[in-house]
C-alpha cells in the first residue's frame, strides 16, 4: 500500500467513525438518552477502572474528569478509526467488520447499563452499521482518487467526501447533545416546580458570617460553583412524578414514599457544608448549602429497623450505592432527604429530584444522589460501590482548614495585608484557626460567626507582609479542642490530612 492511499484510507476510517458516532448520539436523544454510545462505553470504563485510576483522574482533572474522559475515549477511538480504515484498504471486509463488531458489542453493553430501556442497543448498533457503511462509500471514493488520469479531480472529490462526512458527524453529535441537555421532559417539570415552604425553615444567616476579604470563598456556595463527583457520565433524567424511594430489608415495616408524598411532608431547612473525599489538602471539592428536605430518621422510624442493624445501602438510579451508618441516619443530626438547594429545586447535575445530606460524612457514604432505594442491611452483608473499591467503611469528614487568600504562588506588595479563608468539621464544628508564617509562631485568627456546627466557617488573619519569600500554613481547632494533625495522609482510603501550605513572594 502506498504511503498516500494509507492515508486516505485512515482519514476514511476516521471520517466514518465521526460520522457513526454523531448518528448514534443524535439517535440516542430520542430513542435511549442515557444509552449513547459514548456514555455506554464511558459508564462502563468508570464502574471498571481501579480505584487509583479515578483517583489520579480527579487528582488532576477535579470536576472536568467526566469530560476529560470523554476526550480520552474520543482520541482512542479516532485512532481505532484509522487503523480500521487501513486495515480495511489492505483485507476487503476486515475494517467495516470491526465497526459492525464494535457498534454491537457497544449495543450489549448498552442492555447492561442501570439505566438501560429496551432500546439501549440501538444507538450503538446504529452507530456501527453507519461507521461500516460510510467506510466502504469513503474507500471507493480513496481508490478513485488513487486512480491514473484523474488523480486531481478524483483527490478534491475525496476530500470533499471525508471533510462532509466527519462535519456532518459533528453536527449530530453536537445536536444530539443539545437536545438531551436542554430539551428534556425532566428539565422543563424542574424549572416550572415551585418548592413548598419549609415547616421548619433554617435560621437567618447573619451578617457576621461572612468577612469581607476580597477573594475569599464565600459562606454559601452558589449552585452553579458547587462540586460535581459522582460515577454518572449522563446526568440522569428522573420525571418526579414517576420517582419512588423504598425503604426495606431488615426493618419491621417497608416503606414507599412517592414524590407526591414527599412533598405533602413537613419539610425541614438546613444549611451544611458536603465534601469529597477525594479532596485534597486545600483543595476545592467542597462546599455549603441551604439544603431543604425531610428529616430521613422520621422514615426509617416509619420503617422500625432491626435491632442489629448498623447500615443503610443506599441506591441512585444509576446504579451507584453508598453504604451510611444506621446511626448517622437516626441521630439528631439533620440528614435529608433532599429536594431543594439555596432555594431551587436541586440542579439535575447535583441529584434532581431528590437526593441525600449527611452532615459530618464524606459523600461516598452517604450524598447519593437520584435516590431510590434504601436498604437496611449491615456492614458486614452489604458492600457500597466505593467501600467496595477500598476506601473506609463510614468515611467521617477530617478536621481541615485551607488558606484562600493569598493565593500560591501570589507576588505581594510589602506591607499591610491578610491571610483569609475556610475551616470545617462538620457535625463537630470549629472553635479557632491559628495561622504560622514562615517558622514564626502560630497566631489566633479571628473567626466569623459560624452558622452551625455542620459548616464550615470563615477566618482571617492581618498581615504585614516583609519583601521576600514566605511560606503560610494553617491549622483548625475542633470545637471539641482537637487541633489539626499535621500528618501528612492521602485522600485515600479516609480522607487527606496534614497542614495547607502557600508559598508567597513579597515585593
Amino acid at each position: 500500500m502506498s504511503g498516500s492511499r494509507g492515508w486516505r484510507a485512515a482519514a476514511a476510517g476516521i471520517a466514518a467513525v465521526v460520522l457513526g458516532a454523531g448518528a448514534g448520539e443524535l439517535v440516542a436523544t430520542f430513542a435511549a438518552p442515557a444509552s449513547s454510545p459514548f456514555a455506554v462505553v464511558g459508564g462502563a470504563l468508570i464502574d471498571l477502572a481501579p480505584a487509583w485510576a479515578k483517583d489520579t483522574a480527579i487528582a488532576w482533572f477535579g470536576t472536568s474528569d467526566k469530560a476529560a474522559l470523554l476526550v480520552g475515549i474520543a482520541v482512542v477511538l479516532l485512532v481505532v478509526a484509522g487503523l480500521a480504515g487501513l486495515a480495511e484498504a489492505r483485507w476487503r471486509h476486515s475494517g467495516v467488520t470491526a465497526f459492525a463488531a464494535l457498534g454491537i458489542g457497544a449495543g450489549i453493553l448498552g442492555l447492561t447499563r442501570p439505566e438501560a430501556g429496551m432500546l439501549a442497543w440501538l444507538p450503538s448498533v446504529l452507530a456501527g452499521a453507519v461507521a461500516a457503511f460510510a467506510l466502504r462509500m469513503l474507500l471507493r471514493r480513496a481508490d478513485d482518487a488513487g486512480a491514473e488520469g484523474e488523480a486531481q479531480p478524483s483527490r478534491r472529490a475525496f476530500l470533499t467526501w471525508t471533510i462532509g462526512t466527519a462535519a456532518v458527524g459533528v453536527a449530530m453529535a453536537v445536536v444530539g447533545g443539545l437536545g438531551r441537555a436542554g430539551s428534556t421532559v425532566v428539565t422543563t417539570v424542574r424549572e416550572a416546580l415551585k418548592l413548598p415552604k419549609p415547616a421548619v425553615p433554617a435560621p437567618a444567616i447573619p451578617a457576621s458570617a461572612s468577612l469581607d476579604v476580597p477573594g475569599l470563598t464565600p459562606v454559601i456556595t452558589p449552585n452553579a460553583d458547587f462540586y460535581r463527583i459522582d460515577t454518572a457520565l449522563v446526568v440522569p433524567s428522573v420525571d418526579p412524578s414517576s420517582w419512588k424511594l423504598r425503604i426495606h430489608g431488615m426493618v419491621a415495616q417497608e416503606v414507599t414514599l412517592t414524590w407526591d408524598e414527599l412533598l405533602a411532608l413537613p419539610l425541614v431547612e438546613s444549611v451544611a457544608t458536603l465534601s469529597c473525599v477525594s479532596n485534597e489538602v486545600g483543595g476545592n471539592l467542597i462546599g455549603n448549602a441551604v439544603w431543604l428536605g425531610y428529616p430521613i430518621r422520621e422514615l426509617l422510624k416509619r420503617a422500625a429497623p432491626d435491632a442489629d442493624a448498623d447500615m443503610v445501602l443506599s441506591t441512585s438510579v444509576d446504579g451507584f450505592t453508598a453504604g451510611t451508618p444506621l446511626e448517622a441516619l437516626t441521630d439528631e443530626r439533620a440528614a435529608l432527604l433532599a429536594i431543594g438547594m439555596n432555594g431551587q429545586p436541586l440542579p439535575l447535575e447535583h441529584g434532581f429530584p431528590v437526593r441525600m445530606v449527611v452532615p459530618g460524612l464524606y459523600g461516598y457514604v452517604s450524598a447519593t444522589k437520584w435516590v431510590t432505594d434504601l436498604e437496611v442491611t449491615r456492614f458486614d452483608r452489604a458492600r457500597a460501590y466505593w467501600t467496595d473499591r477500598g476506601w473506609s467503611e463510614k468515611g467521617p469528614i477530617k478536621l481541615e482548614s485551607r488558606i484562600d487568600v493569598p493565593r500560591e504562588g501570589r507576588t505581594l506588595s510589602a506591607g499591610d495585608s491578610v491571610i483569609a479563608g475556610v475551616a470545617w468539621q462538620p457535625g463537630t464544628g470549629v472553635s479557632g484557626v491559628e495561622v504560622q508564617v514562615d517558622d514564626g509562631d502560630w497566631q489566633p485568627a479571628e473567626l466569623a460567626t459560624a452558622i452551625s456546627d455542620d459548616t464550615w466557617v470563615q477566618w482571617r488573619l492581618p498581615w504585614r507582609a516583609k519583601a521576600g519569600e514566605h511560606s503560610i500554613r494553617c491549622r483548625a481547632i475542633a470545637g471539641d479542642g482537637t487541633v489539626q494533625t499535621d500528618t501528612i495522609a492521602p485522600p485515600a482510603p479516609d480522607g487527606a490530612s496534614g497542614w495547607h501550605t502557600i508559598g508567597v513572594s513579597v515585593s
